[in-house]
């Protein structure tokens, strides 16, 4: 019974933590385009982008792939190490017992 339950808990954590890895990515390439926006005040950078700026388009891409690329690193991370935990189950915990032989 120990194995299957295990295997269950491991499919739950994996299920839940894909879907909010799914919000997590999802929210963040909606999140940096408009923190990109602000550490660039001076550089409109979807009128550039419109004008044929290719450099412009081209780091811009490649910073909010970065950010998500990252951030779903740390989330696939995170879902292994549940993952792994329901599948080894609860931890065993060594109690020392005190030896009676010197008394």
């Amino acid at each position: 019974m120990g194995t299957f339950e295990n295997i269950g808990w491991a499919l739950l954590f994996s299920i839940l933590g894909g879907a909010l890895g799914v919000c997590f990515v999802m929210l963040a390439s909606l999140m940096v385009p408009r923190i990109l926006d602000r550490f660039t005040p001076n550089l409109d950078e979807e009128k550039e982008i419109a004008r044929g700026n290719r450099a412009v388009a081209e780091y811009f891409g490649r910073v909010t792939a970065a950010c998500i690329l990252g951030i779903s690193l740390i989330v696939a991370a995170a879902v292994l190490g549940g993952f792994l935990a329901a599948l080894h189950g609860p931890a065993q915990v060594a109690v020392p017992v005190p030896s009676t032989q010197g008394q």
